[in-house]
């Protein structure tokens, strides 16, 4: 069967993270550039194979001078690794709409297995022609694993910054010709 081509909608998709600071509140980030392709044949997605890019130096928290601190060497270092990467391994349907995505992240030059749990939306034919595809996938990843070890303590010995950070990403693909 002929595998579909799908690539992500930029403007309707993102990917947001959130991680803990001060141990009392969350701060929230985006990147604003990215890409991803998904190859499928089966109409449920359960063979889909997909490939994702993100920019780092597009980090956006609303404060440019966190942003920087992020692009920096105690951070992402942007210069460095220009890109964080993410290759799936398989797509497993867990029930109707719920499937379980694994495959290789790849963040400041450190490559590890990630789960993802994945919920499929629907698919639609939007109103100029265009057959679409949703889906929000969501993990937490530990910071260290990928060297951002950078904390700091605050005056009553607490840490700055939670070692996990939950990524989620909400993704509308369009089916290429």
């Amino acid at each position: 069967m002929e595998k579909n081509i799908w690539t992500i909608d930029p403007v309707h998709s993102e990917i947001l993270f959130k991680v803990r600071h001060m141990m009392i509140t969350n701060v929230t980030g985006t990147f604003d550039r990215f890409e991803a392709r998904m190859n499928s044949s089966e109409a449920d997605f359960s063979d889909a194979e997909i490939s994702f890019e993100a920019e780092v130096a597009s980090v956006n928290t609303r404060n440019e001078q966190r942003d920087e601190h992020l692009r920096s060497n105690d951070f992402f270092d942007s210069g460095k690794f220009p890109k964080i990467t993410f290759h799936s391994k398989s797509f497993k349907k867990v029930a109707d709409s719920k499937y379980q995505m694994v495959g290789d992240f790849t963040l400041k030059g450190v490559t590890k297995e990630v789960l993802l749990d994945v919920n499929f939306t629907g698919v639609v034919l939007d109103p100029w022609g265009q057959v679409k595809s949703g889906f929000e996938m969501e993990t937490v990843l530990k910071r260290a694993d990928f060297g951002l070890n950078w904390n700091a303590q605050s005056e009553d010995g607490s840490v700055v910054l939670s070692e996990d950070v939950k990524l989620q990403v909400t993704a509308q693909m369009i089916k290429q010709a």
